[in-house]
């Protein structure tokens, strides 16, 4: 059976070997790079996520503009080549510095970055089968969950009060044993170490993650493996805001911006938990005023294909009559226990 390694390897061989060829048949060499313009990121129905469309581009070495960006892009292949054939990483920082001995250096770390996402979406690979890591942490799991990193095994619940800390080569991780039912993702550190204090581990029978904010891609990727692999359903508890319903759908349905890798990284049958505009109203949770930018995302929201579901237009067109928002540690109003002893137990409730 072929390695993600080995198959690595073919793609990025395969890219020089692709100019090479042209060369030997007097042929200006040139490369087709699917494009990433809005025009050919579509929503795809049937799987629920954003994909990229049939468009191309062509860079060719005959175009004096396109030299310099074809060379970053081949002198990246190869050292991204080495990384794989070493078992080697290097962070996306670093990769930029290493790129200063070369001949065709970038100008910035957003110019690298983004021809980074051109091998990517060139290869059909991610830039963790690459070798190249982005410079955060992943987010942390707790519960029990036992994992093998190499030769090591690790469990969720035995790793500390902080959990285990989900890593960027989580595609590597191999999913050893666990004795839960569910999971439960939450935006916020604080709520993550909110419920592991109130061991919602064992009341709910859950791994419990937490988010950092914007989920990681290896949070993400962690999240959709879990549900392909284990089979554990997956709930998202975010602030009741535009941005955590932002922060939930880029997991359920993926980001525009990585549609070419989307189908590694959203998980459509995660469920949103909330906090919904209804929960606000209901449990009659402190709140903040919906500044202008909010209500002006929120708008953005109701059109964006992600969000046709019934319950996410009834709950944002909510939210703009009631024009308030609310984070998710209002509810402690009730008590610091409040959102594990009833909160969640109601809503896992309304779902399940």
């Amino acid at each position: 059976m072929t390695t993600r390694k080995e198959i690595t390897i073919n793609k990025l061989k395969g890219l020089g070997q692709t100019i090479v060829e042209d060369v030997a048949q007097n042929k200006v060499p040139s490369i087709k790079v699917p494009s990433r313009g809005t025009s050919n990121i579509v929503y795809d129905e049937n799987k629920r996520h954003y994909v990229l469309g049939d468009r191309f581009g062509n860079r060719s070495l005959g175009n004096v503009k396109q030299i310099k960006k074809i060379g970053q892009m081949v002198y990246m292949a190869n050292f991204c080549k080495q990384l794989v054939e070493r078992e080697k990483t290097a962070t996306l920082r670093e990769l930029y510095y290493v790129s200063e001995g070369w001949d065709v250096e970038f100008g910035t770390q957003d110019e690298s970055n983004i021809v980074g996402e051109d091998l990517e979406v060139t290869l059909g690979m991610t830039r963790e089968d690459l070798g190249l890591m982005p410079e955060e942490d992943g987010a942390s799991v707790y519960g029990n969950l036992t994992i093998k990193e190499d030769d090591l095994e690790i469990n969720a619940l035995r790793s500390g009060k902080s959990g285990y800390t989900i890593s960027p080569t989580i595609n590597e991780v191999e999913f050893v044993d666990h004795d839960v039912k569910r999971v439960i993702a939450v935006e916020t550190m604080g709520m993550f170490h909110r419920m592991v204090q109130e061991n919602a581990y064992k009341k709910f029978d859950t791994l419990i993650v937490g988010l950092k904010g914007q989920a990681a891609r290896a949070t993400r990727r962690f999240l959709k493996r879990v549900n392909d692999e284990l089979n554990l359903p997956v709930y998202i508890c975010n602030d009741g805001d535009p941005w955590g319903f932002h922060i939930a759908q880029v997991i359920i349905s993926g980001s525009a911006k990585l549609a070419h890798v989307n189908h590694d990284l959203a998980t459509p049958d995660a469920k949103f938990l909330g906090v919904t505009a209804s929960d606000i109203i209901n449990y009659d949770l402190p709140t903040d005023p919906l500044k202008d930018i909010d209500v002006l995302r929120l708008k953005e929201l109701l059109k964006d294909p992600r969000y046709r579901d019934e319950t996410w237009k009834t709950e944002i067109k909510k939210m703009l009559k009631i024009g308030k928002k609310a984070e998710q540690q209002s509810f402690s109003k009730y008590g610091l226990e409040y959102v594990v002893d009833t909160y969640f137990p109601e809503k896992l409730e309304q779902l399940e």
